[in-house]
């Protein structure tokens, strides 16, 4: 049996920098590609969200 007072092993903490380093990364991406990266991420968005459609259709014709 576990005991309720241990609050167990401690986690490291997240990074406080990570989403603006990743914000650059992209905004790096888009001054280096240009304009395709762009409507890369763009079709990219479309087709998970088109995805997601289908599986929701599918679910609600099933049930």
């Amino acid at each position: 049996m576990s005991d309720f007072f241990n609050p167990g092993p401690t986690v490291p903490r997240p990074d406080p920098y990570a989403h603006k380093a990743k914000h650059d990364a992209i905004a790096r991406n888009y001054h280096h590609k240009g304009i395709t990266g762009f409507w890369r991420q763009v079709t990219d968005l479309v087709i998970a969200v088109a995805v997601l459609a289908v599986i929701a259709g599918l679910c609600i014709w099933l049930f």
